[in-house]
């Protein structure tokens, strides 16, 4: 039951979170930014540094965007240290 209850907390919050933030517009995609995401996969990789698809196709758009990234997933950080991107409340490249 405690990971159960942990696992509502933490839906809660995200909940919370998101009403808490304005809504935006989905951001469009195109062929490079898939390009990008997998040149920053292939250099994360050659630095002994791994991430999902999806986290350096994030990376990509904010690149491109010139956003910060807001997560709390501890692999952007190690991302972070070697791409082209910032992440949200902390100094970065």
């Amino acid at each position: 039951m405690r990971g159960a209850a942990s696992r509502l907390w933490r839906r809660l919050a995200i909940s919370v979170a998101m009403a808490a933030l304005p809504p935006c517009a989905d951001e469009p995609l195109d062929t490079a930014d898939f390009e990008r995401a997998a040149e920053h996969f292939n250099t994360c990789r050659a630095r002994g540094v791994q991430g999902s698809n999806t986290d350096f196709l994030i990376c990509a758009v904010a690149e491109r965007r010139k956003l910060p990234i807001l997560t709390n997933d501890a692999d952007f950080s190690r991302v972070a240290a070697i791409l082209p991107v910032t992440l949200h409340g902390r100094q970065g490249r």
